[in-house]
């Protein structure tokens, strides 16, 4: 069934709407509070979450609404929008444009819709399920993921080797020695690379489902997979192990690499 427009446009306005409010705080020097987990967090992340639920909610009162700063609100609803308003903080705060927004919608806790939307340099993509990816920004460059066979051949992206335990951290070296060559950095904008065919790979761990259901619409709609460790489909009761692959005939290897 194909997705109601009015969804997709409130996908947009409540981007614009964060964008708005967000960029007067970038490289303005805002104070930074620390979160129970030791992550950062600041007014740009509160006010832009605050923003997109009031966009979200005038505009579809039985709709559920689950942010990463504030919470769940009818989180059993049959749709759900699902928001990260600052992913990447640690890059906002550092003034590095590698922050971005994610808001996602969910139908029966599926992710229908995903939308990566970095404000500074004007980039967004647009992933509704069961349509091509949509990309917009000064750069250019289509949505649409590259071909890539062998990990020797492959980009691979990752946050941070921190995100890794004693668990993963093995078997991310085992993938990464097996790519041609790891760029560090990017949180959800290194999935909008995998999207434009830059990076093939993007393997992460401790992703909530805020960090990841706006990415997986966006990443499937360019041609590439979305699954975790072990070549599963991700839902909200996953681990929070990510594999990003912009040509899904990396999946075997891949998967090998991380078993």
């Amino acid at each position: 069934m194909p997705l109601d427009p009015a969804f997709i446009t409130a996908a947009h306005d409540a981007a614009d709407a964060a964008g708005r409010f967000i960029l007067p705080f970038f490289r303005a020097g805002l104070a930074v509070d620390g979160k129970s987990d030791a992550s950062p967090v600041t007014e740009a992340d509160r006010g832009a979450e605050r923003v997109i639920r009031e966009l979200l909610s005038a505009r579809f009162p039985s709709h559920g609404i689950w942010g990463e700063e504030y919470g769940a609100d009818r989180a059993d609803a049959e749709w759900v929008w699902l928001l990260d308003p600052i992913d990447g903080t640690r890059a906002f705060i550092t003034g590095r444009p590698l922050f971005t927004t994610l808001i996602s919608l969910l139908h029966r806790g599926r992710p229908v819709l995903g939308l990566i939307d970095q404000p500074a340099t004007r980039e967004r993509w647009l992933g509704p399920t069961g349509q091509p990816t949509q990309f917009t920004g000064p750069f250019g460059g289509a949505a649409r993921t590259r071909p890539c066979v062998r990990l020797a051949d492959a980009e691979l992206g990752c946050t941070s080797p921190e995100i890794f335990d004693a668990m993963t951290a093995p078997r991310f070296e085992a993938l990464r020695a097996a790519c041609r060559r790891t760029s560090w950095g990017g949180d959800a904008y290194g999935y909008g690379l995998v999207a434009l065919g830059c990076l093939d790979v993007v393997a992460e761990a401790t992703l909530k489902p805020w960090d990841w259901a706006a990415l997986l619409p966006v990443v499937e709609g360019a041609g590439g997979s979305f699954t975790d460790w072990q070549g599963r489909p991700l839902t909200l009761d996953s681990r929070g192990e990510v594999l990003a692959l912009g040509d899904p005939a990396l999946l075997p290897e891949a998967l090998q690499s991380l078993s």
